[in-house]
């Protein structure tokens, strides 16, 4: 059976080919205004796909996270928690021989093309199923929002964010912008899943009014004290884990496995492709916090410290540079 008709394919074309465009960063030409949100031109289909043809259960996770914040850490931390009744052995797990992204599917990307054998897929996915999207929250699949899945989302402070998205693109593009030029774009919101404030605040407020289906994560905070917010994970998630009583080992071990270094140490991530469009090696850059100072004029941070407290606000988000300096007073 048919997933979309001659008739809905051809209007969701006409669609896609009468949206709003603009220069992206990536090696994809362009980036469509979809839903209020600047979509890769080429994952547009993947997100009606997704919208139209994913059917949650609510025993699914779903990591999701404004690109470039932390994606390849959390989608490692929460298969390896979502799995240890299956992987227990951390000497023979899957992460080990796997890359993080191939193990958790962006669902935007995994959709975007053979649409029937990719549902079919996923159908037969072990559960529960763990997934991934950068999708704003308003966009997401109203099977996702209405049933009983779990959402863990992260982000990362918009200095660092854009430091990494920045060095990211010009690696796998052969035609990114100019430092100041992708800066100027990133303080508009023209930026792949952007604007980056409007899609933090989609989930933070989420999870302010319903805590039991997502756990807003900084990647800061998880950085400075990840035992902590791993455990929040595992609580979140109703994990096996907490209601064992296991000791502090097994957290330990899920760390050490899951840790930035252990990762991009590992032949795995040293060769290949995702997706058969970027190199494993380009997920895995320097994982620091505060290493933006070393890119920014000093007008570039009292710009985007300004733009951080108008759009950010009264929200209740705020974010730390180094320290405990608030983000906002990063000029004083």
């Amino acid at each position: 059976m048919a997933f979309v008709s001659d008739k809905e394919a051809n209007e969701e074309n006409e669609l896609i080919l009468s949206l709003p465009k603009e220069m992206g960063l990536f090696a994809a030409p362009y980036l469509n205004l979809f839903q209020d949100f600047w979509c890769p031109s080429l994952y547009v289909q993947g997100v009606i796909n997704f919208q139209k043809h994913f059917d949650a259960k609510d025993n699914d996770v779903f990591v999701a996270s404004f690109p470039k914040s932390g994606t390849t850490w959390l989608k490692a931390l929460a298969f390896v928690i979502v799995n240890h009744h299956r992987f227990s052995s951390f000497d023979h797990h899957p992460l080990l021989s796997s890359n993080p992204h191939q193990l958790v599917s962006g669902l935007e990307f995994f959709l975007s093309h053979d649409l029937p054998d990719q549902i079919l897929s996923l159908s037969n996915m072990s559960e529960p199923r763990v997934l991934a999207t950068h999708v704003p929250l308003p966009s997401l699949p109203e099977s996702i929002t209405k049933s009983n899945c779990k959402i863990i989302y992260i982000c990362r402070n918009p200095f660092d964010t854009f430091v990494s998205t920045w060095e990211f693109f010009t690696k796998v593009s052969s035609r990114a912008l100019t430092f100041e030029e992708a800066f100027e774009k990133y303080c508009n919101g023209i930026t792949v899943f952007g604007p980056w404030w409007s899609h933090m605040l989609g989930y933070w407020k989420e999870s302010i009014d319903r805590p039991n289906k997502v756990l807003f994560l900084k990647y800061e905070d998880l950085k400075e004290d990840t035992v902590f917010h791993v455990k929040r994970i595992a609580e979140f998630l109703d994990s096996p884990i907490t209601r064992e009583g296991v000791s502090n080992t097994v957290i330990e071990n899920i760390i050490k496995l899951c840790r930035f270094e252990t990762m991009k140490d590992l032949e795995v991530n040293k060769s290949g492709y995702i997706n058969n469009i970027i190199e494993k090696k380009h997920f895995f850059r320097k994982g620091e916090i505060g290493d933006w100072i070393n890119y920014f004029s000093p007008s570039m941070i009292e710009k985007l410290s300004k733009i951080i407290e108008e759009k950010l606000g009264d929200s209740g988000l705020s974010f730390k540079v180094h320290s405990e300096i608030p983000l906002q007073h990063a000029t004083s």
